[in-house]
Order: structure tokens, then C-alpha cells, then sequence
């Protein structure tokens, strides 16, 4: 029987999503954050000492995710532009929220119970942040004059301050990141990033004595991590001994030991990589690195095929913040950043920050989907 038979056989609703859904995924990006996914659950299974519970509650938020990802892949570009400033707009006000109303746990103060669902506002503007500074500067002459970079710095400013104080340290600095990389690509100019850097090292003095006795922990013991090998430096100790104990090869999927025996805390999220390196090895992580590697390559790719300034600013910032992520987290992990609880994307477990993550990625395809259809 022809194609052309099958498709006629084929009925007519089913036959429209199977267009519209092959119109709006990227098969590269897809297949490359399917494999990145699959190794995370792989992990976490091992991490929770075989557990099928943390498991299958992380696999029902990838695939809540994956629809996210799927159902904003078909919606315009200009949608997004549109609803830019809103979305900063209701992510700031929930901060504010968080900050009278939010559940405290584990020492901070960053999430909403809406009787429903009960999330972090934060992995909201992580999504808002850089669509708001890409639509800002989207009509604007670049590189951006002094009044439109003040302008963005403040929009940048304004919810990172808030996170911070929460405090959360690790999610603050990827949203700074996120504004930072759309006003960095939209040809910030090189006197505003020299001085932003001497700001901040002549704040460092002041921001000190603001930090929590804990972060001055982490920022000492990441200078010194022999300095309380028992108390603040427990964490990276354990976790390097893990990464080396897994040699090239590894010891095997569900064979390592630091996480099993208790030495490793927060091995199914935080410290998730190290639970991946004691079992794979150096081949497994550099396997790891190599599809994060991929995913940022083929979202840059998709960013210089934009059609215009917005497209091109989110596009590039999404990405070069979703690679952030895995170097901030790799890099805590190995002891060549302090730790800061970030969570290794796709892999550690969580949960809005699975579905924000794969939300960007929804985005990402739908400016590919534009383009396509476009040139089509």
C-alpha cells in the first residue's frame, strides 16, 4: 500500500498532531535531552539505593516537562515577545509573595503552597528573565545605549536581590546569568562588563558580612577544603573521593559505594554527578559532558537562525544559561567552584526546575518551528 493510501486511511484528527507535532520538534535537541534524561533516571535509581519511588515521580515531571516542552514548541515566537514583560511582571510579584507568604524548609524561604501545587517562583523567572530583557532590547538600537543598559540592569537587578535573600544563592546567580547572557549578546559593551567586574569586587568586602554563617563556610572551605574535612568540607571531601574512586571505567551501574553507604549527602540531587562518575568513570562523565555539549551546540545553532533580535537574544541566552547549570554543578562537584546547590539539569532530581529547564527548550524549537515554516 502507497504512502499516499496510508495517509488517507490515517484519520484525519490523529494525521494533524502527528504534522503539527513533527512541524514543531527538533529531532536533534529532542533526541539529545531524551538521552541526557534517561541517564538521570538510570542515576537516580542507583542513588536512591534502588528505590522506584523517586524514580517514577521523577519520571511522571519529565514527562509533564516534555509536554510543556511540546504544547509551547507550536506557539509563535511573537507570543513570547508579547508576553515577556508579563511574565516578569507576575514572576516578580510572586517572588514578593515568597518573601511574606512562602514555606520555609531546610533554612530558606522560596516556595508557594497553592494547595494544588507547590512550587519555587524562581524557576519561574528563570524563564522570564531572559525573555524580558530579550523583549526589552528587541526594539531598541544595539549595542544598547547607556539609558536601555541601566534599564536592563535594573530589570536584572530587581528579581536576583529577591532570590538571593530567600536565601538561595545557587537559583539567584542563574538568573543573573540568564539577564546577563541576553544584554551580553546584545552587544554589551566591553567598558559596562569592566565595570560591572570592579563593582563587584569592591562590594565583595560588604557582601561578606551579608552572607549567612553557612555561606562563609562554602566560600572558606572552597579555599581550603582541608580546613574542616568533618564539617564544612564533608560534602566536597566525599564527593571527590567518589569521582576518584570511579577510575576510568567505573565500577558499574549500582555498584559504587560513597552514596550507598551514607558517606555522599545529597547524592540524588546535588551531588548527583559524583554518583554517576564513581560508577561510570571518567568515560561515563565525559559522555555526560559531551551531550550537554551537544544540546548547547544545537541551541546555538537555532539562536543564529533567528529571525530577528528577540528571537536570536532568547535563543542564545537559554542556552548559554542551560550549559551554566551543568558547570556550575559539574564544577561544585570536583571542587573548582563552591558549592552552591545547583542541580545537575535533567539529571538531579527535582522538580520545577525539570519542567522550567525543558519550558526553555520549548521555546528554543518553537523559533526553529518559526523559522521552518518561514522559509517553507
Amino acid at each position: 500500500m502507497s504512502r499516499s493510501s496510508l495517509e488517507t486511511l490515517t484519520p484525519q484528527p490523529v494525521g494533524r498532531l502527528r504534522r503539527l507535532l513533527r512541524r514543531g520538534i527538533d529531532p536533534w535537541l529532542t533526541a539529545l535531552l531524551l538521552a541526557v534524561a534517561a541517564i538521570g533516571l538510570a542515576t537516580l535509581y542507583s542513588a536512591t539505593g534502588g528505590s522506584s519511588v523517586m524514580v517514577i515521580s521523577q519520571a511522571e515531571r519529565l514527562a509533564l516537562g516534555l509536554v510543556v516542552m511540546l504544547v509551547l514548541a507550536q506557539v509563535p515566537p511573537e507570543f513570547f515577545r508579547l508576553a515577556a514583560p508579563w511574565l516578569y511582571g507576575v514572576s516578580l510579584l510572586l517572588l514578593v509573595f515568597v518573601l511574606a507568604l512562602g514555606q520555609h524548609a531546610k533554612g530558606a524561604q522560596r516556595w508557594l503552597d497553592l494547595g494544588i501545587v507547590r512550587f519555587q517562583p524562581a524557576e519561574l523567572m528563570k524563564i522570564g528573565m531572559p525573555l524580558a530583557v530579550a523583549a526589552f532590547l528587541h526594539q531598541r538600537t544595539l549595542p544598547p545605549r547607556p539609558l536601555a543598559t541601566l534599564t536592563a540592569l535594573a530589570l536584572i537587578a530587581a528579581p536576583t536581590a529577591l532570590i538571593a535573600v530567600q536565601p538561595d544563592l545557587g537559583t539567584a546567580l542563574l538568573v543573573l546569568v540568564a539577564g546577563a547572557m541576553a544584554l551580553f549578546f546584545g552587544g554589551l559593551r566591553l567598558r559596562w562588563i569592566v565595570g560591572a567586574l570592579l563593582a563587584v569586587a569592591a562590594a565583595a568586602p560588604l557582601l561578606w558580612y551579608k552572607f549567612h554563617d553557612y555561606q562563609r563556610e562554602r566560600l572558606l572551605t572552597f579555599l581550603n577544603p582541608q580546613r574542616d574535612p568533618l564539617g564544612a568540607g564533608y560534602h566536597i571531601t566525599q564527593s571527590k573521593i567518589a569521582i576518584g574512586s570511579g577510575g576510568v571505567f567505573g565500577k558499574g551501574w549500582l555498584m559504587g559505594t560513597q552514596a550507598k553507604l551514607d558517606f555522599l549527602p545529597e547524592a540524588h540531587t546535588d551531588f548527583i554527578f559524583s554518583v554517576y562518575s564513581e560508577e561510570m568513570g571518567l568515560i561515563g562523565a565525559l559522555v555526560l559532558m559531551l551531550l550537554y555539549l551537544a544540546i548547547l551546540g544545537r541551541a546555538l545553532l537555532i539562536a543564529t537562525r533567528g529571525q530577528d533580535t528577540f528571537q536570536r537574544l532568547t535563543a542564545a541566552s537559554l542556552a548559554l544559561t542551560f550549559f551554566f547549570y551543568a558547570f556550575i554543578n559539574m564544577g561544585m562537584v570536583i571542587g573548582l567552584l563552591p558549592v552552591v546547590g545547583v542541580p545537575l539539569p535533567l539529571v538531579s532530581y527535582g522538580g520545577t526546575s525539570v519542567v522550567s529547564l525543558l519550558a526553555g527548550f520549548g521555546i528554543l524549537m518553537s523559533i526553529q518551528t518559526h523559522r521552518k515554516l518561514l522559509t517553507s
